[in-house]
C-alpha cells in the first residue's frame, strides 16, 4: 500500500502506524495484549471486539464520547467538516455565546480526534473519518436502546418497509413531486428535511400545537406513542412524514428533522472543555497542614487503640465473611465513633496488614505479628505507612451497612467490598486537590462535575441511593482523607501533596516537624484521672492503657484509674509497689492520696481468693468469706459446693467462675495447677504471619514498556509472515500454502531450502509448532544448519533463536519486491 493510499480497513490503518503509535493503543487498551496478537489482523479484529469497545468507550471523557456519539449519527465516512458541524450547529442561529462555545469546539476536536484514533475507535483520513463499526451500533440510535444524543434513526431507515402509495402520500402532503421510485422518493424527503430553507417554510404552515409535540421530541427520546386515531396536529405531522411510524403505536422523528430543529447540533449542550474546580475557601497552608496533622495523629491514636482492643483476639468471623453488625457496634462504642466511622478504621488496619483472620476453627480476627512492627516506627512513618495502604486500597468501606446485588447485607471486612475504581478515583481526586493553590479547599459539588466529564460512562448507572459508584466513591474519598489527615480543613496538606508526587520519605519528612515530641509523663489529678497534654512515649503508652481507662481523647487524653483498671494491671504481673514507683516516676504532679489507697486496697484483696481447676475450684484461707460467697444468690448459677473449710469445687470452667466471682465484687486471681498465681500480660494473641489484601485489579494491567516494544515487535513479524508476498512452488515441490496458513514441503524440501537461505543469507518463511503443539508462522534470516536444528535470526521475536527441524512443518522463501 502506497503511502498516499488511503486505508480501506481498520487493519490496513493500524498497518500504516508507526511503532509508538501501535504502543500507545496497546498502552490505552491493555486489553487487547491478553494474548498477544499474531498479526495487525488478528489486532484489528480483537479492537472491534464488543467487549473491548464498551470497555474504551467507557475511558472516554465527555468531548471524545460526544466525538463519537456525533460520528455515530454522521454519515459513514463523514468529512471532518460533517463531523465539526454536527457539534457546533450549522451556525444559523448562533448568538455571542454559541460563537465562543464554537471556538472552544473547534480548538478541542484535533484533540478528541486523536484520542479516539489513538485508542483504534476511530480510522481514516479527515475527509472519510470512520467510527468502528462496534462502537456504532453501541452508540447509535435504535428503539430498544436510544442515541446519547436523542436522535432517531434516518428517513431511509425508518421508512424502510413502507409501502409506496404511503411514500407517495407524504410527498404529495409536502408539495414535493411525485416519483414510482421508493429510492428517489426517500431521498427527496431527506433532501427537504436537510435544507433550511424549505424545511422553514414547511414548518411556517404547522399548527402551533404541532410546533410544540416537535418541540417534546426534538432533544429526545424521539419516539412517542399515538393513538388509533390522532390528534389533528400530530396527524399534520404525521401525513408530512415529520413522524414516522415505527409500529401501529409508536412514531418517530426523523434524524434530519431533528437536526434541523437543533440547528445541526447533534447535542444539546456540547462540553468540549473540562469543568473547572471552584475553590469553596482559601485558608492559610500552614494552618492547613498543623490541622492535617493533628488529625493524623488522632488516625494513629485511633487505630492503636483498635489493635489493643482486639490484642487479647478479637471477634469471631460470620460464616458468610465479615463483622456481625454486633461486634461492629461494640467496636465503635470503645473506638467513641459512629459505626461508619468505626467500619473505616477497621477496613484501614485490614487493609494495611494490621488486622487479619488467626485461621484458628473458631475463626478470629487478630493483630498480625507486622503490626507489633507498625507500632516500632516513628509517628511520620506509621502515618504514611497507613496513607499508601488507603491510596492502593479497592476496599470500600463506605458501602457497609448498604446492600449487594441480591439484597443480602454489606458487612465490614465482608468479601464483597471491593471496587476496582475505589484507587483511580482517590488518586484522581487528590490530583485535583494538588492541582489548586495551597490551602484552596475545593468545592464538592465542582469535584464531582469534574469526574462525570472525565469519565462519563464510567459507573454512571444510578444506585439504590440514587447516585453514581464514582461520585459515590468521590464523597467518601473527601470524608476519609479528613480522617486520615490527607486533607486538613477542607484543603490538601503539604505532606499528603509530597506523598503523591515525591514518595512515603519526603510525605514523612514533612510530616515529623508538625507532630508533638512524645512525652516521658502525665499530670496525676485528685479525681483518680491522669492528664496526658500529648502524645505518650511508647512504653509510658502500653503501661497506662493497662492500668488506667481511656476517659476523653483530643488534644490531651485523661485516664481514669478505677478497680478494674488497677486489677488489671495486678493482673498482668505487676505488683502494688511497682505501680506506686511507675506513676511517681512518671507524674509531673504528686501523686494523689486517694490514688495510693485505691491501688493498696485493691492490691490487698487481689489474690484473697483463688481459682483452679477442678472443673473449677475456689481456694481461701478465710471461711467466712466463702461462707458469703455461698450465701449469695448470684452465685446459685455457678453450682459451687464446700470440699473443705477453705475450698468450694464449681461445675464451670475457671474463667467463667473468675468472671462471675469479679461480678459479685470480689477480686480473684487464678492460679495453676501448682498454686502459682497466673500472670496474665495484654498482646499475647497473634495470628501467623498475614500479607495486606492484594487490591482487586480494575481491568488488565497497564503494560510497562519493556512489554510494549516486544509486543509491537511480535505483531509486526507476526503480520510480516501473515502479509509477505511468497514465491510460487518449483514444479514437483509441495510447496506454500494458500495465505494465512502454515506452509507444507516435506523434510527434505525443507532441509534443503534453509540450507540455501543460510548460504546466500536470504529470509524464509516457515510454519513452527513448538513442543506445546501450538503452531505459528515466522519469518527467520537462517545463519546455520547443522545436527537438526537451524540457527537463525527470527524476525517475530527480534533475536536469534534456534529451531528443531522436525518441528518446522514447512518452509517457503519470500518473493522479491516487485514479484507477485
Amino acid at each position: 500500500m502506497g503511502t498516499t493510499t488511503p486505508p480501506r480497513t481498520l487493519a490496513e490503518a493500524l498497518r500504516a502506524r508507526g511503532d509508538e503509535s501501535l504502543a500507545g493503543l496497546l498502552r490505552a487498551r491493555p486489553d487487547l495484549l491478553n494474548p498477544v496478537p499474531n498479526d495487525i489482523t488478528q489486532l484489528a479484529t480483537r479492537a472491534g471486539t464488543r467487549a473491548s469497545v464498551v470497555r474504551a468507550l467507557e475511558h472516554l471523557d465527555r468531548f471524545a464520547l460526544q466525538t463519537a456519539e456525533a460520528l455515530a449519527v454522521a454519515p459513514d465516512p463523514a468529512p471532518h467538516d460533517t463531523l465539526l458541524s454536527l457539534l457546533t450547529g450549522d451556525g444559523l442561529d448562533d448568538g455571542e455565546q454559541r460563537d465562543d462555545v464554537g471556538a472552544a469546539i473547534t480548538a478541542a476536536l484535533p484533540g478528541a480526534l486523536a484520542t479516539l484514533r489513538e485508542q483504534a475507535l476511530v480510522w481514516g483520513e479527515d475527509d472519510r473519518l470512520r467510527l468502528v463499526r462496534t462502537a456504532r451500533e453501541l452508540l447509535a440510535p435504535s428503539p430498544q436502546h436510544p442515541s446519547p444524543t436523542g436522535l432517531g434513526p434516518t428517513v431511509a431507515e425508518a421508512t424502510a418497509g413502507m409501502s409506496p402509495g404511503r411514500l407517495q402520500e407524504i410527498l404529495a402532503a409536502t408539495g414535493l413531486p411525485a416519483t414510482h421510485d421508493p429510492v428517489s422518493a426517500v431521498a427527496a424527503l431527506s433532501a427537504l428535511f436537510t435544507d433550511r430553507t424549505r424545511m422553514a417554510e414547511l414548518l411556517d404552515t404547522a399548527p402551533v400545537e404541532a410546533l410544540s409535540v416537535l418541540d417534546r421530541l426534538v432533544w429526545g427520546p424521539p419516539y412517542g406513542e399515538v393513538t388509533p386515531n390522532p390528534t389533528p396536529p400530530v396527524k399534520w405531522l404525521r401525513d408530512r412524514g415529520l413522524l414516522l411510524p415505527v409500529s401501529t403505536r409508536t412514531v418517530v422523528l426523523p434524524r434530519e428533522a431533528a437536526l434541523h430543529l437543533r440547528a445541526g447540533r447533534a447535542h444539546r449542550v456540547p462540553e468540549p472543555v473540562p469543568p473547572a474546580v471552584a475553590a469553596a475557601a482559601e485558608r492559610d497552608p500552614q494552618a492547613v497542614d498543623r490541622a492535617a496533622a493533628g488529625q493524623a495523629l488522632m488516625a494513629l491514636s485511633t487505630v492503636e487503640e483498635l489493635l489493643k482492643l482486639w490484642d487479647g483476639g478479637g471477634p469471631t468471623i460470620l460464616r458468610a465473611g465479615g463483622l456481625s453488625v454486633r461486634e461492629l457496634k461494640r467496636a465503635a462504642t470503645a473506638l467513641d465513633v459512629t459505626e461508619p466511622i468505626a467500619a473505616f478504621w477497621i477496613e484501614l488496619a485490614y487493609g494495611a496488614g494490621l488486622l487479619a483472620s488467626d485461621g484458628e476453627t473458631d475463626e478470629r480476627y487478630a493483630p498480625t505479628p507486622a503490626s507489633d512492627e507498625w507500632l516500632d516506627l516513628s509517628a511520620e512513618n506509621r502515618w504514611t505507612h497507613l496513607a499508601t495502604a488507603w491510596l492502593a486500597a479497592t476496599r470500600t468501606p463506605g458501602l457497609v451497612g448498604g446492600q449487594d446485588a441480591k439484597g443480602r447485607a454489606l458487612s465490614a471486612l465482608g468479601p464483597e467490598l471491593d471496587r476496582s475504581a475505589a484507587p483511580e478515583v482517590r488518586r484522581r481526586v487528590l490530583a485535583l486537590f494538588a492541582e489548586l493553590p495551597p490551602g484552596t479547599a475545593p468545592e464538592a459539588e465542582a469535584l464531582l462535575r469534574r469526574l462525570r466529564w472525565e469519565r462519563p460512562l464510567r459507573g454512571s448507572a444510578p444506585t439504590t441511593e440514587g447516585t453514581d459508584l464514582r461520585s459515590r466513591l468521590a464523597l467518601w474519598t473527601l470524608n476519609e482523607a479528613e480522617l486520615l489527615g490527607i486533607t486538613g480543613r477542607g484543603a490538601l496538606a503539604a505532606q499528603a501533596r509530597a506523598l503523591l508526587e515525591e514518595g512515603e520519605e519526603a510525605a514523612a519528612a514533612r510530616l515529623a516537624p508538625l507532630l508533638p515530641e512524645p512525652l516521658d509523663h502525665v499530670l496525676l489529678q485528685a479525681d483518680l484521672t491522669a492528664v496526658a497534654p500529648g502524645p505518650l512515649e511508647r512504653p509510658l503508652a502500653d503501661m497506662l492503657s493497662v492500668l488506667a481507662d481511656v476517659e476523653s481523647k483530643g488534644g490531651a487524653t485523661v485516664y481514669r484509674f478505677t478497680p478494674g483498671s488497677v486489677r488489671r494491671a495486678l493482673d498482668a504481673g505487676q505488683a502494688a509497689a511497682d505501680l506506686h514507683a511507675f506513676l511517681a516516676a512518671h507524674s509531673r504532679t504528686p501523686v494523689p492520696q486517694p490514688l495510693s489507697y485505691l491501688i493498696d486496697d485493691v492490691a490487698r484483696r487481689h489474690g484473697h481468693l483463688r481459682i483452679g481447676a477442678a472443673s473449677a475450684y475456689v481456694r481461701c484461707d478465710d471461711e467466712a468469706v466463702l461462707n458469703e460467697i455461698l450465701a449469695d444468690r448470684r452465685s446459685a448459677g455457678l453450682r459451687l459446693r464446700r470440699l473443705a473449710p477453705t475450698v468450694l469445687a464449681a461445675q464451670s470452667d475457671p474463667g467463667s467462675l473468675l468472671e462471675a466471682l469479679r461480678d459479685m465484687g470480689c477480686a480473684p486471681a487464678a492460679e495453676s495447677a501448682e498454686g502459682d498465681v497466673l500472670i496474665t500480660r495484654a498482646g499475647a494473641r497473634r495470628t501467623p504471619p498475614r500479607t495486606p489484601p492484594a487490591p482487586v485489579p480494575e481491568g488488565p494491567p497497564t503494560p510497562d514498556d519493556t512489554l510494549l516494544g516486544a509486543a509491537v515487535r511480535a505483531i509486526r513479524a507476526g503480520d510480516t509472515a501473515a502479509t509477505v508476498a511468497r514465491k510460487e512452488p518449483v514444479e514437483g515441490t509441495t510447496g506454500s500454502a494458500p495465505s494465512g496458513t502454515l506452509p507444507r514441503t516435506t523434510p527434505a524440501e525443507t532441509l534443503a531450502t534453509v540450507q540455501a537461505a543460510a548460504m546466500t543469507g536470504s529470509t524464509v518463511w516457515i510454519g513452527y509448532v513448538n513442543a506445546d503443539g501450538a503452531a505459528s508462522q515466522r519469518v527467520i534470516a537462517p545463519v546455520r544448519v547443522e545436527g537438526g536444528f537451524v540457527t537463525a535470526y527470527d524476525h517475530t521475536a527480534d533475536e536469534v533463536r534456534t529451531y528443531p527441524l522436525h518441528r518446522i512443518t514447512g518452509v517457503a522463501e519470500l518473493a522479491e519486491e516487485g514479484e507477485g
